[in-house]
Parts: structure tokens; sequence; C-alpha cells
């Protein structure tokens, strides 16, 4: 596997080799990776996997001419034909004012800043296998667990690194420990699956195997036997697991690409209040050993702390370079390399905890629904349309009672934002962390 500066070197060799050829600018960005899997089902190992890979993604600018090519093989003649290629293909695409590489006062200088994201840790197969079987075991000792789909433990370690024609090169390594389960509760014929994960930075900080696979398991049995909804508007309460796909949808809202080509329900929102005043939405590039803390974004640009969303107003697009020109706005530090193109991304994004606890944010509420498993994604993000298949648990006089599923809940996504309150148990597990959150008055619907 490459070492950071190897991948460094490699990917200011391949930008100097473009221009070379007569690209006026370029860029490029090579990523490896390592990982090592193990599976296993009903206590005994069920498959160990172990890849190694390596990418280099190039984009040249001839003018206002661009293309963008990528490619595994590092031979020096097939690096050599890439670029060749590339060159070719600015030269013939259409001119696109918009189009160039990150401003150079904006890009990283000087010493990274020190997330710790590396870990020195590199687990053996049995080490994994250990971890996962604990997971599993734990899981199926719960009540009512029939069932199950098994337990894996992964280890994963990358490197990215990043270089520009016009002085930027940077690197870093981080490595992903990972630990799931998954089971089945009830009879044949009716059983009901849940599961539970952890990811972390380093091992020290993975969630012991034994809570996974209890939680899990209590998750399965919970879900056991369940009935139906009936119809009509309810205040629906989001599992902290799935409430994050909200703010995905935010997201989607209020990236640059969106909002220049006019296709956001929240095209004219900057600047206005989106959320209730309880709700402040960060986004945090510098948080040590985050799942996604970064140090420079993919155009090399600095990266730093923001409130997307302060006090329920909207305060920012998140911009890369050619969004950022056509709207005559400045980056924001989160553009995001997916293969050979450019998109946006958020760092490690949170909605801040609110005041109630959920007990009593659910203690309010005589009627209603806990949702704990999202299906389907029927959400349009030019009209903000929501539908989406759901399972969970009935809320009656305040607590929740039996699970439910094969419901829809429908809204559209301005009033369900306007209407959320969050709950004050924010944990920090997954890439997008929320509280509890609660919607009311949402449109549930038997299926």
């Amino acid at each position: 596997m490459l070492t950071v500066d190897q991948a460094r070197d490699q990917a200011a060799a391949i930008v100097a080799a473009a221009r070379a050829a007569g690209a006026d600018a370029a860029d490029a960005l090579v990523a490896a990776d390592r990982s090592l899997d193990v599976s296993v089902r009903l206590g005994a190992l069920e498959d160990v996997g172990r890849s190694e890979s390596a990418e280099l993604s190039l984009r040249v600018f001839c003018g206002k001419r661009s293309a963008s090519v990528s490619s595994a093989d590092f031979a020096p003649g097939a690096l050599q034909a890439l670029v060749e290629r590339a060159v070719a293909m600015a030269r013939a695409a259409p001119e696109d004012e918009w189009a160039g590489l990150a401003p150079v006062e904006r890009l990283l200088n000087g010493a990274p800043p020190q997330l710790d994201l590396d870990d020195a840790a590199e687990p053996e197969p049995a080490s994994l296998k250990a971890r996962a079987l604990a997971a599993e075991e734990a899981a199926r000792a719960v009540p009512g667990v029939t069932n199950s789909e098994g337990a894996s433990a992964s280890a994963h370690r990358g490197i990215v690194a990043l270089a520009t024609s016009h002085g930027f090169a940077g690197g870093y390594a981080s490595t992903t420990h990972g630990l799931s389960a998954s089971v089945l509760a009830g009879e044949t014929g009716a059983m009901e699956r849940d599961y539970a994960y952890a990811t972390a930075r380093h091992l020290k900080h993975l969630e012991a195997p034994e809570a996974i696979g209890a939680r899990a398991g209590e998750r399965a049995a919970a879900r056991a036997n369940p009935g139906r909804l009936e119809s009509g508007a309810l205040p629906v309460v989001f599992d902290p697991r799935i409430g994050g796909s909200l703010l995905g949808h935010l997201l989607g809202a209020i990236s640059g690409q969106a909002i220049a080509r006019k296709t956001s329900f929240l095209q004219d929102a900057l600047g206005t209040a989106i959320f209730a005043p309880s709700v402040t939405i960060h986004d945090d590039p510098h948080r040590p050993h985050g799942l996604r803390s970064r140090p420079f974004d993919g155009e090399g640009l600095a990266v730093s702390p923001v409130e997307i969303v302060r006090a329920g107003v909207l305060e920012t697009w998140l911009l890369d370079s050619a969004s950022a020109r056509q709207l005559g706005l400045a980056p924001t530090g989160h553009a995001a390399r997916g293969g050979a193109g450019v998109g946006v991304a958020p760092s490690n994004l949170y909605m801040a905890a609110g005041n109630v606890p959920p007990e009593t944010l659910i203690g309010e509420i005589a009627r209603g629904v806990y949702v704990t498993e999202l299906i389907g994604m029927g959400v349009n993000g030019v009209t903000g349309d929501y539908s989406r298949g759901a399972a969970g648990f009935l809320i009656e006089d305040g607590q929740i009672t039996r699970p439910v599923s094969e419901f829809t809940i429908a809204g559209n996504l301005r009033d369900m934002f306007l209407a959320l309150t969050p709950a004050s148990d924010l944990e920090f597990r997954y890439g997008i962390n929320v509280p509890t959150l609660r919607i009311d008055g949402l449109t549930v619907a038997s299926g």
C-alpha cells in the first residue's frame, strides 16, 4: 500500500506531467486503501475478505475547457496515456466560464491540523473473528431472538493525497474500525429483523462487542409481532440513528450545484429561518478522530468549523469553487472528490442538542409514532415533498408501546423543518449525528 508521501508525490508528478502535455492547470487526487473484513453466522466463521486498491483521479484545464479522468493503473506508460487523453478531452470539451482550480489564496498553507485519524493498530483476522463472534453471541442471547443474519468486524486504512498546479500538495491517512450484528425475532413467516453497528477511527474507542450485540438483539425482539396504524395526522418522533437522514435532505437542498441550477426547494432561503430558533446545525471538520474529519477539502482549501444553521436561520450554502463562482460567492471548503468529478460534502455534521429530554418530548404525546426504520427514497429535492415507508412503535399517552410497521409518513420538508424539535440526547456515533427529533402534524398512512 502507498504511504502518504508516495501518494502525494504521485499526485504531484501526474499534475506536472499534465502541465508538460499542454494543460494550463491541473489537480490530481490519489486514494489508496487496505481493508480486512471477517463475518460470522450462528457461531461459525462465514467469510474473510482482504482487499487493497489505489486510484488516481486527474482533472485538467485548457483555458475554460476541462476534463476529468481516473485510473487504477499506475504504470508509467498508462499514466502518460491518461495525461494525454485528459488533455485531448479538455481541448474538445465545451467552454465553461466557471471552470478552474480553487482560489490560490484559500489553499491550506503550513502544517495541517492534527486530527488523530490514524490508528497504528492493525488487527489480525483472529481478533476480528473474536469480536464478531462476541457480538453475535450477545445478540442471540436476548430473549425473543430466533435467528441470526450474522455479525461482522472490519478494519480499514486509507490514504488521501491531493496536488494542484498552483502550489498545493498534501495528504493524510485515516483508519476505521467497524463492528455490526443483525438478528431476527419472531417465528418463521413473521420474523422481524434489526441491527446495531459502531465505527471508530481508533480501535480503543470502538464500543464493546457485547454492547453492540445486545442492542441488536433488543431492537429485534422489541419489533416482534407488529401491528398496523390507522391513518391520520400524528406527531412523529425520529430515533437518532435514522433522524440524520433529514439532514441529508437539507444538504442536498443547500449544495452549490442545486442552487446554481435552481433545483432546490430552499432556493431563496439563505439568511431566512428554515427551522425553529431551538435548532442549530454545525459542521466540524476538525473534530479529533472524527469519522469525517479532514485537514483540507477536495480542492486543497483550508477547512474550519461552521454553523450551517444558527438559531434556525440558514447561514451558508455548501460551495465548491465552480458553484461559488457561478453564484458570485466564496467557496466554503466543502468540495469533495467523487471519482474524477468534484461535488460537495459535509464533514462531521450534527444538530446541537435541544433543552428537552427525550422522555419529555415523547411524554407530551397522547398518540403518535416513534420511527426506527425508514424505507425507500420518496423525496423530491425540487419541491421538498417527502413520503417514505416506515416502521417503529406506537406512542400512547406519553409511552412507547407496541411495535407497528408497513406505514408511510408524508409531509413537505419546509414545513417539517419548521416544526422540528430536538431533544437533549445528542451522541456522536455516526458521520451525521442528531438527537431524538419530534415533528408534529405529519401524515401517517397505513400500508
